[in-house]
């Protein structure tokens, strides 16, 4: 009799372990579901860095390698195999990491986090007051940048200038081209907020 009731208490902590760890595993998901905005997001920068750096590589090339009759021209067909390569890769990527997410950032959640820190973990990623501040993030970021660029500029300048001439001279350009204005804060768009 007392192994029927080992036995019968084994099966239901068993059972209790299983659920608590199909609810941790419940929770993981929604986290990842909520964060799946922010997923995509990092796959898509991480789709297009390759071909922005490629595209900064020809603009240079165009400056100095190609007519200025044929600039516009030529610019408008990189622009075209640029788009090509994201609308093909950026949703392959995209649509990978999401898979991949259970398994990975899945597998950290589940393992560092404990069921009462993911459910506080989801309470402060639906918070509105969490929604608001990454909805402000771009133009957080914008005034910074606008503000550091305005700051930062006049000792930027004359640096960026004599880099120029020195790269200029390394690679035995007679006469380098103007130097480039210093980098202007760009509008970062603005990052999805978590659903």
């Amino acid at each position: 009799m007392k192994r029927w009731m080992i036995l019968a208490l084994l099966v239901v902590a068993g059972g209790v372990q299983a659920q608590a760890v199909s609810g941790k595993k419940e929770l993981v998901a929604k986290v990842l579901l909520l964060q799946q905005p922010a997923i995509e997001q990092a796959a898509q920068a991480l789709a297009e860095r390759p071909a922005m750096q490629l595209m900064q590589q020809a603009g240079q090339a165009l400056q100095s390698q190609v007519a200025a009759d044929r600039r516009e021209a030529i610019a408008k067909e990189i622009q075209a195999d640029v788009k090509k390569y994201a609308d093909e890769t950026v949703p392959l990527v995209r649509e990978r990491a999401v898979k991949l997410a259970p398994s990975t950032i899945g597998a950290l959640l589940e393992d560092k986090f404990s069921e009462d820190e993911l459910r506080q973990l989801i309470a402060i990623i639906e918070s509105p007051v969490n929604r608001k501040f990454l909805q402000l993030g771009g133009e957080m970021q914008n005034a910074l940048l606008d503000k550091l660029v305005a700051e930062t500029q006049g000792a930027v300048e004359p640096k960026l200038k004599a880099l120029e001439q020195a790269m200029g001279k390394r690679l035995g350009l007679s006469a380098p081209s103007a130097a480039a204005a210093p980098p202007k804060a760009a509008k970062a768009p603005a990052k999805a907020a978590s659903k």
